[in-house]
C-alpha cells in the first residue's frame, strides 16, 4: 500500500504487490484459480481391528480440480481393487479391511488438476502391520556355574511401536531385577555373576505392542546354576561357595557395549529427541557403573540415569548435548570403560518457504525456498507436480530461488519446492495466479453502521481485483474523497473514522477502480451517545462478617435500551446466577450486595455495561479487613538457664498491619492448662528474647493483634524447661496480728508457685525483741504464718522471713518491726477542762495517758456528755449519754450540739485496737443562755381595711429567759420587689398578741414575729395577708374560707404554690436565690450569725445544716435531730479548722483524716448545731 499526498487532503490508494499479497487476500471463489490441496493424510497405520482406512485428500479451484493418485511413484488406479471406494468430487478414498490387505501399504500421493496447473500433497505413507509372533523353538536349558555372567536373550518380533518387555515366571511374577540383574533396551536379561537362587525353569519373555493390543510370549527358559568345588575340599558348602568365588572374582567386563566395538563407538541422535547410551558390564562382585560427560560437564538439570545406572537418558536433545560421553564399570578388582562419541543431527527445517500469491499482467515473480537441516537439505523444484525442465523453462531457477519476468496469464502454476536429507522431507506450494479482472467489492451495497460518540466506526469495503485497484471514499452529496486526519483507510479497504462526533452521521460511498474497470457501493452511518458507569463506594474497606452494597449507576443511549445489559464479575470472572452458590451474595441488575462478608470475598469488582455498539467497565477493589490469622512455626533458640528466644512467622495480616504480638505461656506444674501473658513484641516483629524463671516447664503460643482485633492463638511450642534454683525474693508484706494480750502471730504474702525457684519451699523465720541485746530465734514453717506464745503485752519486735528451698536461701532479708499483742489502757486521761465557745458549742481540754499505760496502739480519745437538767426551769432530766471519738493522740475536743442554758456532765477515756480505757471523773459546766427557737405560730386574728391583729404562739424552745418580741411587717408584691421593714418592739414577754394600724387598703403585708433573750431575738414566724377595701376579713382564718368560691381559689393557690416552691427548691439547690429567700435573710440570728462567722466561714445558709460526723446515745438511740458524723477533726490552729461547707478538718501526726463516731452501734446519723 502507497500514500498519495495532495494539498490539503488525502487520497488513499491500495496497491496489491506480488510477495504481499499471498498472505493478505483470499481470492473468491468466483475466480479463476488454480488448485489448492486443503486437507490430506498423514502417515497411517493400517491395524487389523479397524473395519476400514481413509486416506485423505481434499482440494479447492475453479474450475473444480480432478483428482489422481501415485503409489510409490507409479500411477495408483483406484479403480484396480473392488476394496478402494472412491469419494465423487473428492480425491478422498477408503480401503475396506477385507481378506489380504498388505498390498496396499507403500507411500501415496495425491495429485489435484484443472485448466490452470496441478496441485501435490505431501507423501502419505499406509503402513499395514503383521501379527507380531515369537517363533516356536526349542531352548536349551543354561547351565552354569556360581559366579559365572549369564545373558537370556529376548528377540522379540518386530511391530509397531512402542515396544514393552518384560521379564516374568510363570505366575506372571516380576524377575526381581538389580545391579546385579538387569534388562537391556533390547530386551535381553543380563546377569552380571549368577547366584544359586537364580536357579529357575520359567524364565519368560513378554513383549507387549499397544498399539496392536498384543502381547505375545517366548517360550520359557531355564537357568541351572551349580556349586564349584575343588577336588582337595572336604569343607562345608559354604566354605565351598567362599572358595569358588575367590577363584572367580574378576574385574569388570562390558558386555553392552561388545568388547568387539573397541574402546569408543559412535551415536546419532536427532535434535529434539531422546538420547539413550547403555553400559552393562559382567564381573565379580558386581560392577558398579557410573558416567561423565568428556567435553564439559553434564547438564545438572536434563540427564537421568535409569536401570540401576546402567543407561544414560537425555530427553529433549540439543545441539549442547553434542559431545563424547563416558561409562566406567568398576569393582575392587578392576574397571572397564567405554566412550561414546554422540552427533545431533536434525530433519530439515524450514527458513523460507514460497509464498502463494495474485499478480497481474507483466509483473515480476521471485519465489524462495531455503531450508536447514544435519545433513544440509538438497532442494528440488517442481511445477504443477512434475520436475522442471531447466532447457523449456523460460524463467531461472536455482536450489533457493525461481524468477520469471513480465507474467503473462499463461504463467500461472503451482510450484512446489522439496527440501530433503536422509531424516525426513519438507514440501512447500506456492500458487502463482495471473488474472486481469476489473475490482469486485465483496461488501453488501447500502449496509447500516452504527458507533458511540468517541470510538472509532468502520466502513467495509472488502475489494479484490488485479491489477490493484484504486480505493477512496466520500460523504454525503460530495464528490471529494475524506481527507481529514481522523480518517484512515485500511489495507482491506475498510474506512475508520477515529474519535467519531455526531456530526459524523451521514451517507458514505465506497469507489473503487483499475485499469480493468470501477465499482462503488454505499453504506450509512449513525452515530450514538457512549455509555458510562460508575462503581459505588469506591475501593471500600470492610470488616470480616459485615456487609458491603456496591452499586453500578449508567447513562445510555435512548435507542441502545433494548441491548443494554449490566453485568458483575470479580477478579475478571463472570458473576452469575448459576456461578452463585452462596446465598450471601445477591446480585440485582445494578447492584450487588454481600452480608456476613467473608476474606474469599476480597478482590477487584468490575461492573459491565454492554450494549450492541461499546462496553465500558467500571471497577473497585472490595478490601476486606480481619483480625491476622495466627503465627505459624513457633521455633526456640539460644536457650539458657533464665531466657530463651522466640521466634514465629506472622500469620496474614488482612489488610490491616501487625501493631503488635502477645506471647503467652502455659507451665505444667502448678497450674495446667492456663495460659498467661509473658510478654509483648511490637510491631511487626517476629522474635523476642523471653526472661523465664526457674524450675518451670514452659510451653509458649502468640497471637498477632492489629487495629481490627486479636488473632486466635498459634499452635503451642516444644515445651522448654529451666532448671531449678535458689528464690530471687523473700516473702512480702510481713505483719503481726494477735487477738490475745500474750501472744504475737507473725504472717506474710507466700511466694507465688512460680517465685518458688524449685522444690521444697520454706520460710526461716528469725525474731528477736528490739532494743534488747539477744540472739535471733528461728524457725523453719511450710506455711505462711508463725504463733509465738507467752510474749509479754505491746512489746516491739524485730522480724526477719527468707525464702528457702532444696537450692539454697534466698536474698537477705529485711527487718519489719512488729509488736506483740496489745491490752486495753489502764489508766484514765486528767486534767479535764471545758472551754464554753457558745450555748451550743464547748472546747474539751485532757492531758493524755502515758505511752506506757496504753499497752497497744493508741487509736484516740472518746468524749462521753450528758445533760442533767434544764437551767430554765431546774428540773432534771435522765441522763441520755452521747460520745464523739477523736483519733489519734490529742489534749483537746469540740463538743457541738448542745442544748443552751443547760448543766452537763463530761467524761473522757482513751483506747486502742483492743478496747476502751476507764473513764475520767466526770466535769460539770454549764451551757449560756442562747436565742430562742421561733415561736410556734402565727395567726392573722382579724384584718380589716386598714389594720390588722395578730397572735402568736410561745418558742417551742426559750434557751434561756424571754425578755420579749420583735414585730416587723412590710409590703409585698408578686415581683421580687418588696416594701421597707417596719419594727415594732413588744418589750412584755407575756404579751402574745398585737393589733398594727394604719394600713394601706387593698394591699398586701407579710408579717415576722421573733422572740428575743438576753442573748439576742431567734428566727421569726412569718404569715401573709391582704387588706381590704370594705375593711373585710382577707386572712385565711375567717368565714369566707367556707365559700365555694373561696375554696376553689385557695385550691388554685394551693397548686400554684406547690410550683413555686418545686421551683424555688430547684433553684436553690444549684446555688441561686429567690425572692422569698431573700425577704427571710434581712433578719439573721445573731447568734447563730456569729457562730457562723466564727466557726464556718464561708458557710452561707441560714437553715440548719448537719455536720459530717455522728452523734449517738448511749444506748444506742439516735435522735433525728442529734446524730452528727464524727468530730475529731474538729479543732483549731495547726491540728484543725473548718471547711467552707461547714465539715471539720483535723490532724494526727501531721495528717488530715475524717474521724468517725463510736458506740454499741454501726450505723450513723447527723445532727445541727443549736443557737
Amino acid at each position: 500500500m502507497e500514500m498519495l499526498l495532495s494539498t490539503k487532503r488525502i487520497t488513499v490508494c491500495l496497491l496489491f504487490f506480488a510477495l504481499s499479497l499471498a498472505a493478505a487476500i483470499e481470492i473468491p471463489s468466483s475466480v479463476v484459480q488454480l488448485p489448492t490441496i486443503t486437507e490430506q493424510s498423514e502417515t497411517q497405520v493400517a491395524y487389523p481391528f479397524d473395519e476400514n482406512f481413509t486416506i485423505k485428500c481434499e482440494a479447492s479451484g475453479n474450475p473444480q480440480p480432478t483428482f489422481n493418485w501415485t503409489k510409490d511413484g507409479k500411477p495408483f488406479d483406484l479403480s484396480s481393487d473392488p476394496r478402494i471406494n472412491a469419494l465423487n468430487n473428492s480425491g478422498t478414498f477408503v480401503i475396506q479391511n477385507h481378506g489380504i490387505i498388505t498390498n496396499f501399504q507403500g507411500k501415496y500421493r495425491c495429485y489435484a488438476s484443472n485448466v490452470l496447473g496441478t496441485a501435490m500433497s505431501r507423501e502419505i505413507e499406509l503402513i499395514v502391520p503383521s501379527v507380531p509372533k515369537f517363533p516356536k523353538e526349542k531352548i536349551e536349558p543354561l547351565d552354569v556355574e556360581h559366579g559365572d555372567s549369564v545373558i537370556l536373550h529376548c528377540n522379540p518380533p518386530k511391530g509397531i511401536p512402542p515396544l514393552h518387555i518384560y521379564w516374568m515366571n510363570i505366575d506372571l511374577q516380576h524377575i526381581p531385577q538389580d545391579e546385579r540383574v538387569s534388562m537391556s533396551l533390547k530386551g535381553d536379561l543380563y546377569f552380571a555373576n549368577v547366584e544359586e537362587n537364580d536357579s529357575r525353569s520359567d524364565y519368560c519373555c513378554f513383549a507387549a505392542f499397544p498399539k496392536l493390543r498384543t502381547i505375545v510370549q517366548k517360550m520359557p527358559m531355564t537357568l541351572k546354576v551349580s556349586r564349584f568345588k575343588h577336588a582337595n575340599d572336604s569343607g562345608s558348602p559354604n566354605a565351598a561357595v567362599t572358595k569358588a568365588n575367590f577363584i572367580k572374582e574378576r574385574k569388570p567386563k562390558l558386555l553392552i557395549p561388545p568388547e568387539s566395538a573397541g574402546s569408543s563407538s559412535s551415536v546419532t541422535v536427532i535434535k529434539g529427541g531422546v538420547l539413550q547410551l547403555e553400559c552393562i558390564a559382567e564381573g565379580l562382585p558386581t560392577p558398579h557403573l557410573s558416567w561423565v560427560k568428556v567435553t564439559g560437564n553434564l547438564p545438572k538439570d536434563k540427564p537421568v540415569t535409569d536401570k540401576f545406572g546402567k543407561v544414560l537418558k537425555i530427553e529433549n536433545v540439543s545441539a549442547a548435548d553434542e559431545g563424547t560421553y563416558q561409562c566406567t564399570a568398576s569393582n575392587p578388582v578392576g574397571r572397564a570403560k567405554h566412550e561414546f562419541h554422540v552427533h545431533v543431527e536434525e530433519p530439515p527445517q524450514w527458513i523460507k518457504e514460497p509464498r502463494s500469491g495474485v499478480y497481474s499482467l507483466g509483473e515480476n515473480l521471485l519465489l524462495l525456498c531455503e531450508a536447514i537441516g544435519n545433513p544440509e537439505p538438497t532442494i528440488q523444484w517442481k511445477m504443477n507436480g512434475m520436475p522442471i525442465d531447466s532447457r523449456t523453462f523460460r524463467g531461472r531457477i536455482s536450489d533457493g530461488e525461481i524468477s520469471l519476468t513480465n507474467l503473462q496469464l499463461q504463467d500461472s502454476a503451482v510450484y512446489h519446492c522439496e527440501a530433503s536429507n536422509k531424516h525426513g522431507t519438507l514440501l512447500a506450494s506456492a500458487n502463482v495466479n495471473v488474472l486481469n479482472i476489473a475490482p469486485l467489492i465483496l461488501t453488501s451495497d447500502g449496509e447500516n453502521y452504527a458507533a458511540v460518540v468517541g470510538y472509532s466506526a468502520f466502513l467495509h469495503c472488502e475489494i479484490f481485483a488485479s491489477p490493484a485497484a484504486d480505493i477512496r471514499w466520500t460523504k454525503d452529496d460530495s464528490i471529494e474523497p475524506l481527507s481529514a486526519l481522523r480518517y484512515e483507510l485500511n489495507k482491506n479497504g475498510t474506512l475508520e473514522i477515529k474519535e467519531t462526533k455526531k456530526e459524523d452521521s451521514g451517507s458514505y460511498a465506497c469507489w473503487a477502480a483499475n485499469s480493468v474497470g470501477k465499482r462503488a457501493i454505499t453504506a450509512n452511518l449513525d452515530i450514538r451517545d457512549a455509555t458510562k458507569i460508575v462503581v459505588t463506594p469506591k475501593n471500600p474497606q470492610v470488616l470480616k462478617s459485615h456487609s458491603i452494597l456496591l452499586k453500578c449507576q449508567s447513562e445510555y443511549d435512548s435507542h441502545l435500551k433494548g441491548s443494554f445489559k449490566l453485568s458483575w464479575r470479580k477478579d475478571g470472572y463472570e458473576l452469575s446466577a448459576s456461578s452463585i452458590q452462596d446465598s450471601r451474595i445477591i446480585m440485582d441488575m445494578d447492584t450487588l450486595f454481600i452480608s456476613n462478608v467473608m476474606l474469599e470475598d476480597q478482590g477487584v469488582y468490575t461492573c459491565v455495561a454492554t450494549t450492541s455498539l461499546d462496553s465500558v467497565t467500571a471497577k473497585t477493589r472490595l478490601i476486606v479487613l480481619d483480625v491476622p490469622d495466627p503465627p505459624e512455626d513457633l521455633q526456640l533458640s539460644e536457650h539458657q538457664n533464665r531466657s530463651v528466644r522466640l521466634s514465629w512467622k506472622a500469620g496474614a495480616s488482612h489488610n490491616s498491619p501487625v501493631n503488635e504480638s502477645i506471647i503467652e505461656f502455659e507451665e505444667s506444674r502448678w497450674e495446667p492448662g492456663r495460659w498467661q501473658e509473658l510478654a509483648r513484641a511490637p510491631g511487626n516483629t517476629t522474635t523476642t528474647l523471653l526472661s523465664l524463671s526457674p524450675y518451670t516447664n514452659y510451653q509458649f503460643r502468640v497471637m498477632s493483634v492489629n487495629a481490627v482485633g486479636r488473632s486466635q492463638p498459634s499452635k503451642p511450642s516444644l515445651r522448654y524447661s529451666t532448671p531449678p534454683a535458689a528464690p530471687d525474693k523473700n516473702p512480702e508484706n510481713i505483719r503481726v496480728e494477735a487477738s490475745e494480750p500474750n501472744e504475737m502471730v507473725m504472717k506474710w504474702e507466700p511466694l507465688k508457685p512460680m517465685e518458688r525457684n524449685g522444690p521444697g519451699l520454706e520460710y526461716r523465720v528469725s525474731w528477736r525483741q528490739q532494743g534488747v541485746e539477744t540472739e535471733w530465734n528461728e524457725e523453719t514453717v511450710k506455711k505462711h504464718s508463725l504463733t509465738l506464745r507467752n510474749t509479754p503485752t505491746f512489746v516491739p519486735y524485730e522480724i526477719k522471713v527468707q525464702a528457702i528451698n532444696n537450692l539454697g536461701a534466698g536474698p537477705e532479708p529485711n527487718i519489719t518491726t512488729g509488736y506483740s499483742g496489745e491490752d486495753i489502757p489502764d489508766a484514765a486521761p486528767s486534767g479535764v477542762s471545758v472551754d464554753i465557745v457558745n450555748s451550743t458549742l464547748v472546747k474539751v481540754f485532757w492531758f493524755g495517758i502515758p505511752r506506757d499505760r496504753v499497752r497497744g496502739h493508741l487509736r484516740g480519745y472518746k468524749v462521753t456528755w450528758w445533760k442533767t437538767k434544764s437551767m430554765l426551769d431546774g428540773k432534771r432530766h435522765h441522763p441520755e449519754k452521747h460520745f464523739l471519738t477523736f483519733v489519734g493522740d490529742r489534749n483537746y475536743g469540740m463538743i457541738p450540739g448542745l442544748e443552751p442554758f443547760s448543766e452537763f456532765r463530761l467524761t473522757v477515756l482513751a483506747y486502742n485496737s483492743k478496747g476502751d480505757g476507764p473513764e475520767s471523773a466526770p466535769v460539770v459546766f454549764e451551757t449560756p443562755e442562747g436565742v430562742p427557737e421561733q415561736p410556734r405560730f402565727l395567726k392573722i386574728l382579724n384584718f380589716d381595711k386598714e389594720s390588722v391583729t395578730l397572735s402568736w404562739g410561745l418558742p417551742k424552745r426559750a434557751n434561756g429567759h424571754i425578755t420579749g418580741y420583735i414585730l416587723q411587717y412590710q409590703i409585698i408584691n408578686e415581683t421580687h420587689e418588696i416594701g421597707s421593714l417596719m419594727d415594732i418592739s413588744v418589750a412584755n414577754h407575756t404579751t402574745l398578741s398585737w393589733r398594727l394600724t394604719d394600713l394601706s387598703p387593698s394591699t398586701k403585708y407579710k408579717f415576722y414575729v421573733k422572740a428575743c433573750t438576753a442573748k439576742g431575738c431567734g428566727k421569726p414566724v412569718t404569715e401573709e395577708g391582704l387588706t381590704v377595701a370594705q375593711g373585710t376579713y382577707a386572712g385565711i382564718y375567717d368565714g369566707i374560707s367556707t365559700q365555694g368560691w373561696f375554696i376553689g381559689l385557695m385550691c388554685a393557690i394551693a397548686l400554684l404554690t406547690l410550683m413555686l416552691l418545686t421551683i424555688c427548691f430547684v433553684r436553690r439547690n444549684k446555688g441561686g436565690k429567690y425572692s422569698v429567700k431573700e425577704k427571710e435573710d434581712l433578719h439573721p440570728d445573731p447568734e447563730a450569725q456569729s457562730i457562723k462567722d466564727e466557726i464556718f466561714g464561708e458557710y452561707s445558709d441560714s437553715d440548719e445544716k448537719p455536720l459530717k460526723g455522728s452523734l449517738r446515745s448511749v444506748n444506742g438511740d439516735i435522735k433525728a435531730t442529734e446524730s452528727a458524723d464524727s468530730l475529731v477533726d474538729y479543732g483549731e490552729g495547726e491540728h484543725g479548722m473548718f471547711n467552707e461547707d461547714g465539715s471539720f478538718i483535723g490532724a494526727y501526726s501531721g495528717s488530715k483524716e475524717k474521724g468517725s463516731v463510736e458506740g454499741n452501734g454501726s450505723s450513723t446519723a447527723t445532727f445541727p448545731l443549736h443557737a
